[in-house]
């Protein structure tokens, strides 16, 4: 099997895995190669919290350079292989086609040349056609091509697993909920001590935090999943995975989450209140300028904190930018004390304006920017001198 994820969080992802008990776990680019039953399959889907989705190989093939033309042998290749094992005649598809290759150049045309394939298969098996359904297909298909290696897979994930099902309200540009949940692992973060994201937006870290404290799987929510339309769907099994609470635990901290914006927070607490952690999560509308500990309350523990900035990719100023970044800055070295904070931003120039040394830098995608993300160690005083 194959989970997919953002590029960074791969090595996150293959622990995951191997918790999971995974078998020969393998991290590739951006994805994560393993082996296991089916259902170690039910789980990966439900459970795995940095996976985008989970894809099923059955067909691996060269494309040769000589001979007959490329498109030609991916439709041999697809049209081999036995298609009574995965679905019928009545059952819809659909087709994902991702290129990496200098063979082609038109993914659509290369996925119409695989629907084809299918449908000729059937055609000559039945006398009937099978009907495309890009909406709700029976079965997704995932087709990667590579240099000139095809790769053909079920898709058993269906939607994205960053669609957790939770998210019933929104800000402009949320943080995607695979990449938010990459970011605490990363920070190793447990349920530990106390959580704080002063710029919380609808709320996407603090209910992360929340979910993984408690160690309730994320799949939780969502409605369905591609594999249970799958000829060889075991309901009974999907049934104890998914009834299983047995890993949940107690958290014994609070998580806090505060933004400049009310319409965040009104956003922010709908979500909450739809993943079931309110008890567990508490917001408030807090400008930079409060900013501190004690504009939450008085923290018993030295808390986690965890900051995704405006990048000041759509309007703001190189100066607003410089000036935001800087009050960050200035609000942990003051008030944060104690603490451990972790930022990220795809502008880099203005990061330099935290002014703060990081004591981890890493890289993230988040969509399409380069984002670092940095760790900040908040010591009292100069860091020499708490290295004595």
């Amino acid at each position: 099997m194959l989970a997919k994820t953002f590029k960074g969080l791969e090595e996150v992802l293959a622990q995951e895995l191997i918790e999971l008990g995974a078998n020969d776990v393998l991290i590739e680019r951006r994805a994560v190669s393993f082996k296991g039953d089916k259902a170690l399959l039910y789980r990966a889907n439900f459970c795995l919290r940095t996976a985008l989705r989970i894809l099923v190989p059955i067909k691996s093939e060269k494309i040769k350079a000589k001979g007959r033309k490329p498109e030609d042998q991916i439709y041999d290749i697809v049209r081999s292989i036995d298609w009574s094992r995965y679905m019928t005649v009545d059952s819809t598809f659909a087709i994902d086609t991702t290129l990496y290759s200098d063979l082609f150049h038109n993914s659509l045309f290369v996925t119409y040349r695989i629907k084809d394939a299918i449908v000729d298969y059937w055609s000559e098996k039945t006398g009937k056609r099978p009907n495309v359904n890009t909406e709700n297909p029976d079965l997704r298909l995932n087709v990667h091509i590579g240099n000139d290696q095809l790769t053909v897979s079920l898709d058993s994930s269906g939607e994205s697993l960053h669609k957790r099902g939770y998210r019933v309200a929104t800000t402009e540009a949320p943080m995607s909920e695979v990449l938010a949940a990459g970011m605490l692992l990363m920070a190793g973060w447990k349920g530990q001590s106390d959580f704080y994201d002063p710029m919380c937006g609808s709320g996407t870290l603090p209910i992360e935090a929340a979910l993984i404290a408690r160690n309730i799987a994320p799949g939780v929510f969502r409605q369905s999943y591609a594999f249970e339309k799958w000829p060889d769907f075991d309901a009974e099994l999907w049934s104890d995975i998914y009834n299983d609470d047995s890993r949940e635990r107690e958290f014994n901290h609070k998580i806090y989450g505060s933004d400049a914006s009310f319409y965040a927070i009104q956003q922010a607490t709908k979500n909450v209140k739809s993943a079931g952690v309110a008890k567990d999560i508490e917001l408030k509308q807090v400008r930079m300028e409060e900013l501190k500990l004690s504009s939450i309350r008085p923290f018993d523990h030295s808390p986690l904190v965890m900051i995704n900035p405006p990048y000041g990719e759509r309007l703001a100023s190189n100066k607003d930018m410089e000036e935001l970044y800087g009050k960050i800055g200035t609000a942990l070295k003051h008030q944060f004390t104690g603490a451990t904070a972790w930022i990220i931003s795809s502008n880099a120039a203005a990061m330099k304006y935290i002014g703060l040394k990081p004591s981890k830098k890493m890289h993230l995608l988040n969509g399409e920017l380069d984002c670092q993300f940095n760790q900040y160690e908040l010591f009292q005083g100069k860091r020499k001198d708490n290295n004595q």
